[in-house]
């Protein structure tokens, strides 16, 4: 998923009242105000109310389900027939901020803010960025994004991050 792809989506949504958040390494790219690798997919967060909406959306573009053992009315993606997709993660929070479903973000890991290619984004905050990738089998792209935002904004290095973190500290 290339940045002009990813700011066509965004802009897609917002135009239509639906507020996105990016995740994953977009999101990680946002926070460092810059591309640090390639992309194969495009991450987002929304309120579970506008899945509705943004699954028309994105049908219009071609925009279809691409099937996954863990395909959830809140956690899915859709994919086009160029091959780009869009893992969309869904929430719902109660009145007083509370989550009450869908993905567990925390209301505080609402409040981050980037850019792809200088335009201003709204992302998963950078330290829910890096506490969210623990507790799964990490790939070499997870210590890569964790040491970068570790250096950018000083967040501390998670202990399943420790070891490779010691062998390719520079």
């Amino acid at each position: 998923m290339k940045a002009m792809e990813v700011l066509a989506i965004v802009e897609l949504l917002e135009s239509d009242g639906i507020q996105v958040w990016l995740d994953g390494g977009w999101g990680v790219d946002a926070l460092l105000g810059k591309q640090t690798r390639a992309h194969g997919d495009l991450d987002i967060a929304v309120r579970h109310k506008d899945v509705s909406k943004l699954r028309k959306l994105l049908d219009a573009r071609g925009y279809r389900d691409v099937p996954r053992p863990d395909t959830k009315d809140w956690d899915f993606v859709l994919g086009d027939d160029q091959g780009r997709k869009v893992d969309v993660h869904s929430f719902t929070f109660d009145a007083g901020g509370k989550h009450v479903y869908g993905t567990g973000y925390p209301a505080d890991a609402l409040t981050g803010v980037g850019s792809v290619n200088g335009r201003t984004v709204n992302c998963i905050a950078a330290e829910h960025m890096v506490r969210f990738r623990t507790g799964y089998e990490l790939r070499e792209t997870d210590f890569q994004d964790v040491r970068a935002l570790h250096k950018r904004f000083g967040i501390p290095i998670p202990k399943e991050h420790d070891e490779w973190f010691k062998r390719t500290r520079a």
